[in-house]
């Protein structure tokens, strides 16, 4: 009898899930008698050789950008209790796990999305439904019980370690929640995504038309950050565009330590550069 290929390599032990099977499919590492196939509904017989060529060892390519930020600005989640914002799938998450984190809540707007493998660790908190937006350190403390009844709850004053990888929301209304919601957070690694960033009139077929309105939006998020207390500390390309193509950029604020010389001088040349 015939089966769809995601629901096949799941069935035999070759993915974690249809989700993780589906991903696999479509970077085009697994074969089906050989032949490369992208396809998940594919459909697969039961003596059919099925093989994943390289097996993707993260749940999402997501990952690379955190780890693109953890090794650029030498920060080290070891120990450290971590928000993960916009989790998704948990490529963030699954990275500071890796990396030591003894904790990590993975906060999300949308449900359903966290890997099982992840869902099921001890090490996470999964809150859903929740718009990073609106965060108060009282509200964050609420998801966070809810989400433990049968844990010991973790106090927000513990979160020192802050990533996020969010999308259809701009910085600015972020940044402010953020202390707001973790008191005592040293540093933040966060994605910058400029199509967010510069308004509707300068997106269209969701990329962006004008690189230098670009570089000036995201130059303001800096200056936002700076205005609220934050250090800007680091900035770099993100390894991975985002969708439709567009470049994207990691941002390292601290609370300690001082504001990278020249930053604004960093930001344009590397966007600039991401641009050509």
């Amino acid at each position: 009898m015939a089966e769809r290929l995601d629901r096949e390599l799941t069935k035999r032990g070759l993915a974690r899930s249809r989700t993780a099977a589906a991903r696999l499919i479509e970077s085009g590492t697994v074969t089906l008698n050989g032949v490369s196939v992208t396809k998940p509904s594919q459909s697969v017989q039961a003596d059919d050789r099925l093989e994943v060529v390289e097996p993707e060892p993260y749940v999402s390519r997501a990952a690379y950008k955190l780890i693109r930020a953890l090794g650029e600005f030498d920060i080290d989640p070891s120990g450290a209790v971590a928000l993960d914002l916009g989790a998704s799938t948990g490529g963030f998450t699954q990275v500071l796990l890796e990396r030591g984190a003894s904790e990590v809540i993975a906060l999300d707007v949308g449900h359903d999305q966290l890997d099982p493998m992840l869902r099921s660790d001890p090490r996470v908190t999964v809150i859903e439904g929740e718009n990073a937006r609106y965060l108060t350190e009282s509200r964050l403390d609420a998801s966070i019980r809810a989400s433990r009844i049968n844990r010991a709850p973790i106090p927000t004053a513990a979160i020192s370690l802050v990533v996020g990888d969010l999308s259809f929301i701009s910085l600015r209304y972020i940044l402010p929640v953020l202390l707001e919601a973790a008191p005592n957070l040293r540093h933040a690694a966060l994605l910058v995504k400029p199509q967010f960033e510069v308004g509707r009139k300068y997106v269209r077929g969701g990329i962006v038309t004008d690189s230098a309105v670009a570089t000036e939006a995201v130059i303001d998020i800096v200056r936002e950050a700076i205005d609220l207390g934050w250090q800007a500390r680091g900035f770099a390309s993100s390894p991975i565009t985002g969708t439709h193509g567009n470049h994207e950029y990691l941002l390292w604020l601290s609370r300690s330590g001082t504001t990278a010389s020249q930053w604004e001088d960093r930001v344009r040349g590397i966007m600039m550069k991401g641009a050509e």
